[in-house]
């Protein structure tokens, strides 16, 4: 219910191909997945993969299950480096699986290296992988190519052009790469990669978008603020006084996610390094990540709100609630329950 109401916004908006779920199997020292993984477990992950791709796509807005094969077992970037997959590529695999059950139309791929080369240009897993033992046979997305994983390691053109000699048949470009950048990418792709290949990539591409013709419905978001309620941790004591001093100790902002767009009614923010003051709540994200925020809002009498993954707890604060997530409808959740 919660993707098919995202699915009615997005069309509203004239969207028809949204860069989600997130298939990923997160592990807690993972830099960038976090919080837009569905959890840490294959199986649980796999059941909401499912669904978000079937609700999203009962609207006929495109769904897009990334980073193929899997990203949360990283304890690197991508963004900024070329991770490499902590253990077997299988463990990923079964919310990918998933997806393709539920007739998901594109995967994304991962700038990381399974084998020797990145899993985006990399055939093995492309080809034999995911068109052969998958049997997947819609678009193949590629994430972003000015990713340091890629563009300081293999280069741009180098990886749009493996990327789709191995089955890539999209490929993403920011606009921070700059005109010159895409001139080039075309002219390589045409001078190296093979007609036939293009061609069978112009056709997926083609086919993704003659299906993704929204729906335009209402959004149900009431059924995304229940989903929210739903989604809290609540232990202690979380009441509050009539004025209580809110507290948010902001990390630098996640790459993929950027900056916080949301805080908690009230907040007053603090930075690493800076002092942070008496309050009665507190706001953090991802704290088993960051130890100035633990020794920081460590207190009695205090409430501790987790906003990212929550590992760490407190051990001496009065109250603490995780959210499992950032968003407006999470922050808005925790609201209701501390009476901001």
């Amino acid at each position: 219910l919660v993707a098919r109401s995202i699915a009615a916004e997005l069309a509203a908006a004239g969207v028809n191909w949204n860069l989600a779920p997130v298939a990923d199997v997160n592990v807690p020292a993972n830099p960038v997945i976090g919080t837009r993984a569905f959890g840490d477990n294959a199986d649980l992950v796999a059941r909401h993969v499912a669904a978000y791709v079937r609700g999203l796509q009962s609207r006929r807005v495109a769904a897009c299950a990334k980073h193929f094969p899997g990203h949360g077992s990283t304890t690197q970037d991508s963004h900024l480096e070329l991770p490499t997959l902590v253990g077997d590529v299988e463990a990923g695999l079964a919310p990918f699986r998933a997806a393709i059950d539920a007739g998901v139309v594109s995967i994304m791929t991962a700038h990381v290296r399974v084998h020797e080369l990145p899993a985006t240009v990399d055939p093995a897993l492309l080809g034999d992988l995911l068109r052969g033992q998958l049997g997947f046979d819609g678009v193949v997305f590629a994430d972003a190519l000015e990713m340091k994983a890629v563009s300081e390691t293999i280069g741009v053109v180098e990886t749009a052009v493996h990327a789709l000699a191995a089955g890539v048949d999209a490929l993403c470009i920011g606009h921070d790469l700059g005109a010159d950048a895409v001139d080039a990418i075309v002219e390589a792709l045409a001078a190296r990669v093979p007609e036939d290949r293009l061609r069978d990539a112009a056709r997926r591409v083609r086919s993704l978008a003659l299906w993704a013709r929204p729906d335009v419905g209402s959004p149900d978001r009431a059924e995304a603020a229940a989903a929210a309620r739903r989604a809290l941790e609540i232990a202690g004591d979380v009441t509050v006084g009539e004025t209580p001093r809110v507290v948010e100790l902001r990390p630098s902002a996640n790459i993929a996610a950027g900056e916080a767009e949301y805080g908690l009614a009230q907040a007053v923010v603090v930075r690493e390094g800076e002092p942070v003051p008496a309050a009665e709540v507190y706001v953090v994200r991802d704290a088993h990540r960051h130890a100035w925020m633990r020794a920081a809002v460590d207190r009695p009498d205090a409430i501790v709100v987790e906003i990212g993954l929550p590992v760490w707890r407190p051990t001496r604060s009065r109250g603490y609630v995780a959210t499992h997530g950032g968003g407006g409808a999470s922050l808005h959740a925790a609201e209701e329950v501390l009476g901001l």
